[in-house]
């Protein structure tokens, strides 16, 4: 276990819940990495410094308490440009990781399959292809004398160059596998689809085993799920299928967005798109705006939508102060106040349960079964379900 401290930039108009929230993620990221979280460092700056990110006193201090702690690693609450790792790394003498190379590193932990793995490997060779330099700096010491430039130089090109066919390979590779996958959806025939969405850790895979009755890995860390599982559910007598999909988080790596779009096929070709929602986590509306950002950039917002508010085993209320001049959030709310409110200011149809408890099971079976009976209907008018 390696002893970790996490960095953020605190910005003029954050607010410091909002920071203090993205903080705690950072630390939930690490520990499913395997790292130990010891300490956090924010700095109040209108912007992060281009060359070091956070300014030069910050830097002073982290590295003092480095230096007295024996910190392994440090890790910031954003992606790093090449030069700032470069600098930051100099600086502190310690393995500096950032945002975006933590995600990536969880997604390798956890690819099982040799098509996870692939995507994996091509969103990690595109995340190191501008930081090759940095992998160089040993080669410093050299560049300064007479006839020693070259051989550094030509090596970052060299490995430029071999990781460029990589990924070259690896995307041949992948569009591959992506035939052989279209071609598997497309002999699934005209089944109704439905695809689990959401955040990391809301619960996906522990609906998918109850309405499937199947034993799909679920575990309380973020990324449990990497690859697409779908399963054919009969609820009474209408059949469907049932995919659960890569979790999404905030700011999700590009590289990976773009490595997994075919996973997220099963999401783009679904007929009704069942957005699990953890209402006990204490930011969970944030949650939802990033799936929903997340849904607009994979060109899957426009499907009708399901959400499924699970946890309600664990969702905390907090007294509200009737004459406090701030404003209720979330958590002043009784469940039963917030699902009123909510359900009075949505159009989109929801429901309130929880998986692990098996609470309101019965009533996302009922809703589930007349949701895709309208749509088999509508595709097989002729057909009374008769199986």
């Amino acid at each position: 276990m390696e002893k970790t401290v996490f960095v953020a930039v605190m910005k003029q108009n954050d607010d410091p819940r909002t920071v203090k929230e993205y903080l705690d993620e950072l630390q939930f990221l690490a520990e499913t990495a395997g790292a130990i979280g010891e300490k956090r460092f924010i700095q109040k700056m209108e912007k992060p410094n281009s060359r070091t990110y956070i300014g030069s006193g910050k830097l002073a201090e982290i590295k003092a308490y480095i230096e007295e702690n024996g910190t392994d690693l440090v890790i910031f609450d954003d992606e790093l440009t090449p030069s700032q790792l470069r600098n930051i790394e100099r600086e502190l003498q310690c393995r500096i990781l950032d945002r975006t190379n933590l995600i990536l590193d969880i997604f390798a932990q956890r690819a099982k399959t040799a098509y996870a793995k692939t995507q994996v490997e091509l969103a990690q060779y595109q995340y190191l292809l501008p930081r090759l330099t940095r992998m160089w700096t040993h080669l410093e010491r050299q560049r300064g004398g007479i006839g020693m430039r070259g051989p550094g130089e030509s090596q970052i090109e060299t490995d430029r160059r071999i990781i460029l066919e990589k990924i070259s390979k690896l995307k041949e590779q992948l569009k591959k596998i992506d035939r052989q996958m279209a071609s598997q959806r497309g002999n699934r025939g005209s089944l109704v689809r439905i695809s689990l969405v959401g955040y990391t850790n809301v619960g996906k895979s522990t609906i998918m085993n109850l309405l499937a009755k199947s034993d799909v890995f679920a575990e309380n860390k973020l990324f449990a799920t990497l690859d697409t599982t779908v399963r054919k559910v009969v609820i009474e007598n209408v059949p469907f299928l049932l995919s659960d999909t890569v979790g999404f988080i905030r700011k999700l790596p590009t590289q990976l967005v773009e490595s997994f779009k075919s996973t997220l096929d099963e999401v783009r070709e679904a007929d009704i798109l069942m957005h699990v929602v953890d209402i006990s986590h204490p930011n969970f509306e944030e949650q939802i705006r990033v799936v929903e950002e997340t849904l607009k950039e994979i060109k899957a917002i426009d499907k009708p939508v399901f959400v499924v508010f699970n946890k309600i085993d664990q969702y905390r209320y907090e007294e509200y102060d009737e004459f406090s001049l701030e404003p209720k959030k979330p958590e002043n709310y009784t469940l039963e106040e917030f699902k009123n409110t909510w359900i009075s200011k949505e159009h989109t149809p929801c429901i309130f349960i929880s998986a692990k408890e098996k609470i309101g099971i019965d009533k996302l079976r009922s809703d589930l079964y007349k949701m895709v009976a309208e749509i088999h209907a509508g595709r097989y008018p002729f057909n009374n379900f008769l199986w």
